[in-house]
C-alpha cells in the first residue's frame, strides 16, 4: 500500500526514481509523483493522478535534472485520488517536500492548530499536515531539519514511513518509520530508499531495514546515520539482500499473476528445501527445534491473519488439530486486536502475513506479546516487521510476489503450516509413524502434481470464456475444501470484480440456495475424500435448480462428470494436502475470467499488496 523511493548520489535521480516506482506498482496505488532537487538548488514537484506511465508522460517537457530526489505512489486515504492530493507535498514556503506512507490519526487536530497560526493548506491529506508542522517548527523554533522532524513526530499519532528533502540542505535526505516499512540501500557514496528492496536491488545488495522509531540521515560524503526520536545514535545492521531482477520481472509471461501461478511447483520445492530430507522421511523446522518446550507446552494455538493468509490459517487449524491434538482458533487480525482477547503465557499466537507488514496483524502481534503469549511468525519477506517482532517463526521462501492477488504465497503458507503440524505432532507423539511418513512423502511430490495441474491451463482458459457473462459465483467445499472455496471466491472478486462467495457445501441449503438459478455458476470442490458422497448430493441440489456446476474432481471420476456441466480432473493426493492441488485451477479460473473481461489482473482497482494501514 503506497510506495516510497529515494535517491541521493552521483547519478541522475529521475531514471532511478521512475524505475523504482515501477518496481513498486504491485503494492497498489492511484496517483504518483516525484520531487527533484537539481544542482542549481531548485526543488521541483511533479505529480499526477493515475499510473506511473502517466507521470512519465507528464514529465516529458519538465526539468528532470538533479542527483537528489524522492518519489511516491499513493493509495488514497485522506482525500480522493487527484494530482493535488498526490505526493510529494510541498511545505508552504516550498523549501521542503515530503512523501509518506501510513495514516496520521490526529491530523485534524494538528491541522486545526496550524490553521489558527496562519498556515494554509492546498490538499485534503494528512501528509501535508506533517510537512507544514515540520516547517512551522523550523521557523518558530529555529531548529534544523532533523530536530524539527523529531519534534514533529513526537506530536504525531499513527503510522508512517516518511522521506523529506530540503532545498536549503541539498546534500541530505531524511527518512523515518513507525509501523510502515523502509529500507535504505547503501552504495558507493550514494544512498537508495525504498518501501521494500525491489527498487534497490538493481544498484546495491547492501541494505539496512529501519526499525520502528528510527530516523535515517542520508548525507553525501558521510556514513549512514540512524537515530531515534530522542536523537540517540542507533546501531546499524547492514544486510545482504537475497533478491535478483529476474524474480521481479515477468519472464515472458503476460502478467505477474500468471507467472506466479506457474512458479508454484518450484516455490514449494524451495519452501521445503532443507526442511524435508532427501529421503522424504523427516521434517525439521529450526523454530520447533529451538523453541521445543514453548511449542509443546502450549494449551492453545491462535492464528491471526487477514485475507488470503486467514484462509491459509483455516487450513492450518484443521491440520494442527487433526495431527497435534491442540485446540486452534483462527482470528481476523483486524477484529482480534479490538475485542479484548483473553491470552496467557500458555498460548502460542501464529501470525501469518505475506508481506510481514500487514498493520492489523502486526498490531495483533504486539497485543499478544503484551499479554505474555509466545509468538510464531509465518512470512515471505525477509527482514520485514513481523519476523522481527515475533519470538520465532518460518519464512515461506517463495520469492517476491508482485501480483496483488496472492497465489504462491497462499500455497507457501499452507505448506509451512503442514510442516509445522508434522514437526509438532512427531515431537508430541500424537501421530503414528505410518501416517507421518505417508504425509511427508506425499508432500515432497506435491510440486510434481502441481505441474500436472498446470497442464490444464489451456482447458481452463477455454472454459473461462463461457463464464465472463456471470454477475455472481458461488464456491462450495467441505472439510479442507471449504477454505479453498473461500480463497477461490476471493481471487475471482479481487481481479474480475465479479461478486463471489464461498460456503461450506452443507450450508448452501441454509440460505444461499435461494440464489441459484440458470444464471448462477457454482464451483464445487468434489475430489475423492471422506465427504465425497455428501458433496455429490450438494451438486445434485444445485442441478435441480438449474445451476451451472463447475466441479473439481479426482482423475477418472465418471460419477460427477455425468451430473456437472464442466469438470476439471486433478491428480489424487492425501486429503490434508488437497488444498495445495485444488487451489491452482481456481487461481487459473479467476485469472482467465479477468483477462477475458479486460481487467488489470496484476493491479486490480482499489487494492494494495501490502496493507500497512487499518
Amino acid at each position: 500500500m503506497c510506495g516510497i523511493v529515494g535517491y541521493i548520489g552521483k547519478r541522475e535521480s529521475y531514471p532511478i526514481l521512475m524505475m523504482g516506482l515501477k518496481r513498486l506498482e504491485y503494492r497498489g496505488y492511484d496517483s504518483a509523483g516525484v520531487a527533484l532537487l537539481n544542482d542549481n538548488g531548485n526543488l521541483s514537484v511533479y505529480k499526477t493522478k493515475g499510473k506511473v506511465a502517466e507521470l512519465e508522460s507528464y514529465c516529458q517537457d519538465k526539468d528532470i535534472s538533479g542527483h537528489v530526489g524522492i518519489a511516491h505512489t499513493r493509495w488514497a486515504t485522506h482525500g480522493g485520488p487527484s494530482s493535488l492530493n498526490a505526493h510529494p507535498h510541498f511545505s508552504e514556503s516550498k523549501n521542503l517536500a515530503i512523501i509518506h506512507n501510513g495514516i496520521i490519526e490526529n491530523y485534524a487536530e494538528l491541522k486545526s492548530n496550524l490553521i489558527s497560526k496562519g498556515v494554509s493548506f492546498l490538499s485534503e491529506t494528512d501528509t501535508e499536515v506533517l510537512v507544514q508542522l515540520i516547517e512551522y517548527i523550523q521557523n518558530k523554533k529555529g531548529f534544523d531539519l532533523l530536530a524539527s522532524i523529531q519534534i514533529a513526530l513526537h506530536q504525531v499519532i499513527g503510522a508512517y514511513a516518511i522521506a523529506l528533502v530540503d532545498k536549503r540542505n541539498p546534500d541530505t535526505i531524511i527518512a523515518a518509520r513507525k509501523q510502515s516499512p523502509l529500507v535504505v540501500g547503501i552504495g558507493d557514496n550514494e544512498f537508495f530508499l525504498g518501501s521494500d528492496a525491489s527498487p534497490i536491488v538493481e544498484y546495491t545488495d547492501k541494505v539496512v531495514y529501519l526499525e520502528d522509531g528510527n530516523i535515517a540521515v542520508m548525507k553525501l560524503g558521510e556514513e549512514l546515520k540512524v537515530v531515534n526520536l530522542l536523537n540517540d545514535i542507533q546501531s546499524l545492521e547492514v544486510q545482504t539482500v537475497d533478491l535478483n531482477l529476474g524474480q521481479i520481472e515477468k519472464g515472458g509471461y503476460p502478467h505477474f499473476m500468471l507467472k506466479e501461478i506457474f512458479e508454484q511447483p518450484d516455490c514449494l520445492t524451495n519452501c521445503m528445501r532443507g526442511r524435508i530430507n532427501d529421503e522424504a522421511t523427516k521434517v525439521t523446522l529450526s523454530a520447533v527445534r529451538d523453541y521445543r518446550e514453548q511449542l509443546l507446552s502450549a494449551k492453545r494455538f491462535i492464528i491471526v491473519a487477514c485475507g488470503t493468509s486467514w484462509h491459509a490459517g483455516l487450513i492450518g487449524k484443521q491440520i494442527i488439530e487433526n495431527f497435534c491434538r491442540i485446540p486452534v482458533e483462527v482470528e481476523y487480525a483486524s477484529e482480534f486486536r479490538y475485542r479484548n482477547p483473553v491470552l496467557s503465557k500458555n498460548d502460542v499466537v501464529i501470525a501469518i502475513s505475506q508481506s510481514g507488514e500487514t498493520a492489523d496483524t502486526l498490531a495483533a502481534v504486539e497485543l499478544s506479546k503484551e499479554q505474555g503469549a509466545f509468538i510464531y511468525g509465518i512470512c515471505n519477506a525477509v527482514g520485514a516487521s513481523i519476523p522481527r517482532a515475533t519470538d520465532t517463526g518460518s519464512y515461506i521462501h517463495v520469492g517476491p510476489e508482485i501480483g496483488v492477488a496472492s497465489t504462491k504465497a497462499f500455497t507457501g503458507q499452507v505448506t509451512v503450516l503442514v510442516m509445522l503440524a508434522l514437526a509438532l505432532a512427531k515431537e508430541k507423539k500424537t501421530i503414528t509413524e505410518e501416517t507421518y511418513l505417508e504425509i511427508v512423502k506425499e508432500l515432497a511430490v506435491i510440486p510434481e502434481k502441481m505441474k500436472e495441474v498446470l497442464e490444464l491451463n489451456a482447458k481452463i482458459a477455454d472454459l473461462s470464456r463461457t463464464f465472463t457473462y456471470a454477475q455472481n459465483f458461488i464456491y462450495l467445499g467441505r472439510g479442507f475444501g471449504y477454505p479453498v472455496a473461500l480463497e477461490g471466491a476471493l481471487k475471482l472478486k479481487e481481479i474480475s470484480y465479479i461478486h463471489a462467495e464461498g460456503y461450506p457445501a452443507a450450508e448452501m441449503k441454509h440460505g444461499p440456495i435461494a440464489l441459484i438459478d440458470s444464471d448462477m455458476p457454482v464451483v464445487v470442490i468434489a475430489t475423492h475424500n471422506g465427504m465425497y458422497d455428501k458433496v455429490r448430493s450438494n451438486i445434485q441440489e444445485v442441478k435441480a435448480r438449474q445451476g451451472k456446476v463447475i466441479a473439481l474432481v479426482s482423475k477418472g471420476d465418471e460419477t460427477i462428470r455425468q451430473i456437472a456441466d464442466e469438470v476439471i480432473e486433478l491428480p489424487d493426493t492425501l486429503e490434508c494436502l488437497e488444498p495445495l492441488i485444488d487451489t491452482i485451477p481456481l487461481q487459473l479460473l479467476a485469472y482467465h475470467i479477468a483477462v477475458c473481461k479486460g481487467k488489470n489482473v496484476d493491479q486490480p482497482r482499489n487494492l494494495a499488496k501490502s496493507v500497512t494501514v487499518e
